[in-house]
C-alpha cells in the first residue's frame, strides 16, 4: 500500500483574496483556472494557487474570524508555519524587503546569526513563516 500524497496546504483567512495574493506574489505562483481575481470576490470561500505546471501548492479557505498568532508569546500558538529558503545572505535581505513590501511583518530578525540566518514573519492574516539561508 502506498502512502497518501500531500495535495496542498490550506490556510484560513478572513480576507481570502488578500491572503492568496500575498502568497501568489511571494512564491511566484498562479491561480488555479477559475480562481483568478474578478467580480464576486466577496463571495469566494476557496482559492487555490499552483505552480505554472498546475501542481497545487497552497489553498485558502475563508473564515468569519480567526485569532492572530501571538508568537513568540504563547497565548495564541502558531498552529502551522511555512519554512522558505534562499541560497545566500544577499537573497535573504532581498526577500525580507520583498515580503515586507507585500504586507508581511517582521517578527524576528536573526539575519546576523552565524549558525542560521533567518527572519520570522507574519503574513497579512498573521500566519508566521520563516525565510532562512539553507
Amino acid at each position: 500500500m502506498s502512502a497518501p500524497h500531500l495535495l496542498h496546504t490550506v490556510l484560513d483567512a478572513v480576507e481570502i483574496r488578500r491572503e492568496a495574493e500575498f502568497w501568489r506574489q511571494l512564491l511566484d505562483l498562479v491561480y488555479r483556472p477559475g480562481d483568478e481575481a474578478g467580480e464576486g470576490d466577496d463571495e469566494v470561500d476557496w482559492l487555490v494557487l499552483t505552480r505554472d505546471d498546475g501542481t497545487r501548492v497552497l489553498a485558502f479557505q475563508r473564515v468569519a474570524e480567526q485569532a492572530r498568532s501571538t508568537w513568540p508569546s504563547p497565548e495564541v500558538p502558531q498552529q502551522l508555519h511555512l519554512d522558505l529558503t534562499v541560497d545566500t545572505p544577499a537573497e535573504l535581505s532581498a526577500q525580507r524587503d520583498r515580503a515586507v513590501g507585500l504586507g508581511a511583518k517582521v517578527l524576528l530578525d536573526r539575519s546576523a546569526d552565524e549558525d542560521e540566518q533567518l527572519y520570522v514573519f507574519a503574513d497579512p492574516e498573521g500566519h508566521p513563516f520563516c525565510i532562512f539561508v539553507a
